[in-house]
This record gives structure tokens, C-alpha cells and sequence, in this order.
């Protein structure tokens, strides 16, 4: 099997961009657009779908329709994955889905966005929930695949944090695009009213990820590069025999706890900013780059320490810092002496580091996981892998989408809730630490090397 060249890893990295600017309008955005606070409605923000608590007193319309998704993206995971581990395409297992999938993730990202009635309606809510389904279901069956290829097509353990930094780098600069969405619509507010703006600047990014999901399709022939067995096991026989591996089930399980974690962090940001700071919305966009743009000086870093120190030491470095950084959130705007701009400075550049090393070691550590079990159960299930991590944490961002979309209305005017949700995420990324600290990294490296 051939060797993937660097540009050959650029040009799979270039998917993770464009599925990762998807994901950022989404995970940045949709809160934002539909359960807006009073400085964008100041600004002409429509109110498109029912507020306040309408389930069991506790979740909001946003919040139920959001977590229903997430349960049935984490529900469809090992179902896309155990049709990839089996597919006989003369394409491959993976590459079929990428194409396929790319346009409607595309579009229903964008239909999100577009409300049918044009005010307060729950034909919106059906619409919504409708469309948050679809971009569910297509981003399952891209990423699931997608992911899977990372072990695949990287053959050692070094070739595989290889393959996981670059991809980290297009993920990070894919989400940092989407967070310069508010600078984008700012643009053309005054020509489209702010929600026509919104929308248009999504749709442009659209346009733009589906090319890019495109690429691996297009310069990457995974037969030449990729020589697994399709896997004959069923879809349940698959993901029970992936969570029998021990190793996996103490990653997983602190992995669940940092996302819900970020989450709560990712959803709450624009709030952060606007809520607690008091600055404009288009801060959120200067912060986010500026703490990616920060965070890229640590990948060379990043990947000489790995094979030193190990993955294990510095993803629990990583949880001890992002944990103090989410505190800190929930101070913000009240710490005398230091200007809102300087408080949100010191959150970006406290969360830069962190936000590196989850971004490139997490990955590898699967693909570590899934590769040592393949040597010893003779069974490829790559896919299977990735599918169960991420069917577990996005049952995670279930919770967390939640508990943001209820805690956050706590003292709104005030923003006391925000305040809540960022000591939440502090309190739930620590018990992810914790719970790492029981992976045996070791272990896992006396397979692959005896191999």
C-alpha cells in the first residue's frame, strides 16, 4: 500500500475544513439565531419559533429540538458506520459516503436557517426540526467514514498524528471561519436586513464547504493507499464488540465529559461576549481567531512532544487548563480593575493551548485504539471506532445543548445564567480529567509496537 504524500494529506485535511465550517454554523449559530437575546433583537434579530419553557418547565423549543437531533445523529452513527465497515464499493468503504453526502450536508445546513414564516410560528419549529434532522443525518455520513479513514490511511503511529494535526489544523481554521460569520453578515445587513445577511453569508459558506468536501473525493484513491477486509458483522455485533474494549470505554467516557464540556463553552460564547462583556457580537469573531491563530503556534510543538511524553500526559494537561479557563468564564465582566476587551483577551489566550492539543491528540488516540484491536480481534472495524466515540459524546451535547438552552435563561437580563453554564462546564471538564487519568496508554503501545 502506498505511503500518503504530504500533499495527499492536505488534500483529505481540505474535507475536514469544509465539513468543520458546516459544524461551526450550527454549533455557533443556531442557539443564537433562534433564542436570541435583547441586543440582537435590538438589531432587527426575528423571533422565529416559540420561547421560553414549554417541556416539563425545563427545556426551551430550541433546546428539545437541538438535543432530539443530537440523540438521533449519535443514534444513526454505528448504523453509517457499520455500512461503511461493509461496503464492497469498488471505490472503497468510505470514499462512496463522502460523495454522496457532501451536498446534502450543504443544504440542509443552510435550510436550517430558513424559517418558512417569516415571525413567530411553530411551522418554524416543525420546519426547523425537519431540516436540524437532515443536516444530522448528512454529517453522519460523512464524518463517520471520513473519521475511519484517518487509521486507514495513516499506517503507523506516527503517519496517523501526522494525518490528525493537519486535519486538526483544517478543523480549527473551518470553525474559525465560522465564527467570523458576524463580521461577514455585518456586510450586507444594510442591503438585506440582518436575517436575509445571515442567511446569504451562509449559504456563500455552503457553496464553499461543499467544494472542499469535494477534494478527498477527487485526489485520493483509497484502494491505492488503503488494504482492509470489509467487516461482516452486524451493526449491533459491531458496536457491542467495539465497547468491549476496555481502553476504549475509559476514553469515551472522559470524552463525553469534555464535550459536554466545549459545548457548553462553543454555545455559550456569543453570549459571553455580548451578555456579560457588553461588546459588540462581532468581538466573538476577533476572539475565536484570535485564540485559533494562537493555538496554531502549539501544533509543531504538539506533535515533536507527543512521541515523548505521550498522549496521555498532555490531553490531561490540557483538561487542567481548559477547566480553569471555563471558571474564569464565569467571572467575566465582573473582575475589577481589567476592561471587557482585556477579560475576553485573557480567555482567548488561556484557552489557545488546550484547544490545540484536543484538537490534534484525541483522534490519534483512537486511531491508536482501533489499530491495536484490529491486530489482536483480526476484525477492521475503523469505523465502528470512531462511530461509537462520537455516538457517546454527541449524547453528551445532547445533555449539554439541554442544560445551556434551560440554565442559560436563569437570571437572563442579568445574565446569571451564562454565568451558571460556564461553572458547569468547568465542574464537568474537570470529571473528564479525572476519568482519563484511568487510560492505559501503555498498553495500547506494547500492541501496536509488538505488531
Amino acid at each position: 500500500m502506498k505511503k500518503l504524500s504530504t500533499a495527499k494529506i492536505w488534500a483529505f485535511a481540505t474535507g475536514q475544513f469544509g465539513w468543520a465550517l458546516m459544524s461551526g454554523l450550527i454549533a455557533n449559530w443556531l442557539v443564537y439565531f433562534y433564542q436570541p437575546d435583547e441586543a440582537s433583537i435590538s438589531q432587527g434579530q426575528t423571533i422565529f419559533i416559540p420561547q421560553g419553557l414549554v417541556i416539563l418547565g425545563i427545556f426551551t423549543v430550541i433546546g428539545a429540538i437541538t438535543a432530539f437531533g443530537r440523540v438521533f445523529d449519535a443514534v444513526t452513527d454505528p448504523l453509517i458506520a457499520s455500512w461503511s465497515d461493509r461496503c464492497t464499493s469498488p471505490k472503497g468503504r468510505r470514499m462512496p459516503f463522502l460523495r454522496i453526502a457532501s451536498l446534502p450536508l450543504a443544504l440542509s445546513t443552510v435550510l436550517v436557517f430558513c424559517s418558512p414564516v417569516g415571525k413567530t410560528s411553530w411551522l418554524n419549529a416543525g420546519f426547523l426540526f425537519l431540516m436540524v434532522m437532515a443536516y444530522y443525518l448528512s454529517i453522519t455520513a460523512y464524518c463517520t467514514p471520513y473519521n475511519a479513514l484517518i487509521s486507514e490511511l495513516g499506517h503507523t503511529q506516527d503517519e496517523r498524528l501526522n494525518i490528525s494535526t493537519v486535519i486538526s489544523f483544517t478543523y480549527i481554521a473551518g470553525t474559525a471561519i465560522a465564527y467570523m460569520a458576524p463580521t461577514i453578515w455585518g456586510v450586507f445587513v444594510p442591503a438585506f436586513g440582518r436575517v436575509n445577511a445571515i442567511r446569504l453569508t451562509f449559504a456563500i459558506m455552503a457553496v464553499i464547504a461543499f467544494a472542499c468536501m469535494q477534494v478527498p473525493v477527487i485526489a485520493i484513491n483509497e484502494k491505492e493507499y488503503v488494504n482492509t477486509v470489509p467487516t461482516q458483522e452486524s451493526a449491533f455485533g459491531s458496536l457491542a464488540a467495539t465497547f468491549k474494549n476496555g481502553e476504549f470505554r475509559k476514553f469515551v467516557a472522559s470524552d463525553i465529559l469534555y464535550w459536554i464540556a466545549i459545548t457548553m463553552f462553543q454555545t455559550g460564547l456569543p453570549f459571553f461576549v455580548t451578555s456579560l462583556l457588553k461588546l459588540p457580537e462581532t468581538m466573538t469573531t476577533l476572539y475565536f481567531v484570535g485564540m485559533t491563530a494562537l493555538s496554531l503556534v502549539f501544533y509543531i510543538p504538539i506533535n515533536k512532544l507527543t512521541p515523548k511524553l505521550g498522549k496521555k500526559k498532555l490531553i490531561t494537561f490540557a483538561f487542567v487548563i481548559f477547566c480553569a479557563a471555563y471558571f474564569y468564564t464565569g467571572f467575566l465582566g465582573q473582575i475589577p480593575g481589567i476592561s471587557p476587551t482585556v477579560q475576553g483577551a485573557v480567555l482567548t489566550v488561556a484557552a489557545a493551548l488546550p484547544m490545540a492539543i484536543f484538537g490534534i491528540l484525541p483522534q490519534a488516540v483512537v486511531a491508536d485504539i482501533a489499530h491495536s484491536d484490529a491486530k489482536l480481534t483480526g476484525n477492521n472495524r475503523e469505523g465502528m471506532f470512531y462511530a461509537a466515540r462520537t455516538f457517546a459524546f454527541k449524547m453528551g451535547q445532547s445533555l449539554s445543548m439541554l442544560l445551556f438552552t434551560a440554565v442559560s435563561t436563569v437570571g437572563a437580563a442579568a445574565g446569571t445564567g451564562y454565568r451558571l453554564t460556564a461553572f458547569l462546564a468547568a465542574g464537568f471538564c474537570m470529571l473528564g480529567g479525572i476519568v482519563f487519568l484511568t487510560y492505559n496508554e501503555i498498553k495500547i503501545n506494547n500492541i501496536i509496537r509488538k505488531e
